[in-house]
């Protein structure tokens, strides 16, 4: 099989393309497919060592975390009922080897697609998707709420604003063009403003005086700007793993930890449900081929993507 292989750590150049052999399924293993593969911003931080040493993964490997296709091959003590099922898996926080046309999973990890999604948007739901219930979840947006989403263009935006929509609240999305002002427009922002244009800041106090809510998932000084304005009573749901520097008043709620990992798979399967029933569909804005990996990576690192980032195989 074809897989991307990373022998080096470094720029998006160490990610190639390369013949590897078939994976075996073994007890309670499922081998899946590949049609569609998430590509995560954690990806290419684990790609440029940019972590702590003790996460990042021994080489050579292949990245991946999210998988959608096809089960070709069971393991010893699967249910049969698998066999030639059309799936979406996430490999979980410490595996990989999604990057691949096939990859090893474990039966527990298996969800059927739901029918009306394709391979990539479910990849968008069982990873952005869970992420997006979580944050919603511990958000606790109510009809009164004033709720701005930093990205509002990338997958998780997409998601967040529509979540934010069926709540009854007002939704202000952040992005960085016009055109990513117009996708969150198009998922649910009533107010969208150019972070990268002088005077962002005075435009949004002067068109919503009143924030709320904070979602962040971009880090860096846009976020913090924002939380420094916001009243004590307001709070911020962070899930960028950016957590210093932060001098406001509002309460700041952390996902990425404990919280989210004992609640998983409800997260899981909330966010397949509400994908299929059309509440929160993923946007899968930006494809590449299995091949193009890199490009992928350089491509999200430059913030020249658009909704969730796939690789498909054909």
């Amino acid at each position: 099989m074809r897989a991307i292989r990373q022998h080096e750590f470094g720029g998006p150049e160490v990610l190639r393309l390369e013949e590897v052999p078939d994976p075996t399924p073994g007890q309670g293993q499922v081998r899946i497919r590949v049609e569609a593969a998430g590509v995560h911003r954690l990806d290419t931080s684990i790609r440029a060592a940019d972590l702590p040493e003790t996460m990042l993964p021994t080489l050579p490997m292949t990245p991946g975390r999210e998988v959608a296709g096809v089960v070709d091959e069971i393991g010893e003590g699967v249910d049969p009922d698998w066999e030639d099922a059309k799936v979406v898996a996430h490999l979980g926080p410490g595996s990989s080897g999604g990057y691949a046309e096939l990859v090893l999973a474990e039966e527990r990890q298996l969800y059927r697609r739901p029918d009306g999604l394709d391979s990539p948007e479910a990849v968008a739901a069982i990873g952005t998707g869970r992420t997006s219930a979580g944050v919603l979840a511990l958000a606790d947006i109510k009809p009164d709420d004033v709720v701005v989403v930093t990205s509002a263009a990338g997958g998780m935006g997409a998601i967040l604003l529509q979540g934010i929509r069926n709540a009854g609240a007002r939704a202000v999305g952040l992005a960085g063009s016009a055109e990513k002002l117009e996708i969150a427009r198009r998922f649910g922002a009533q107010t969208a403003i150019d972070y990268r244009r002088d005077g962002w800041l005075e435009r949004l106090r002067d068109e919503e005086p009143r924030i709320t809510v904070l979602l962040d998932g971009a880090g860096g000084d846009v976020p913090r700007q924002i939380h420094a304005t916001m009243e004590a009573e307001a709070r911020m749901v962070r899930f960028s793993g950016d957590n210093d520097g932060y001098t406001g008043k509002a309460t700041i709620h952390d996902i990425l930890g404990p919280w989210i990992q004992g609640r998983v798979k409800e997260f899981e399967q909330a966010s397949l449900e509400a994908a299929a029933d059309g509440t929160r569909r993923p946007y899968v804005g930006s494809t590449f081929p299995l091949a193009e990996a890199a490009a992928a990576h350089a491509a999200l690192e430059n913030r020249e993507t658009t909704g969730k980032v796939v690789l498909v195989t054909r």
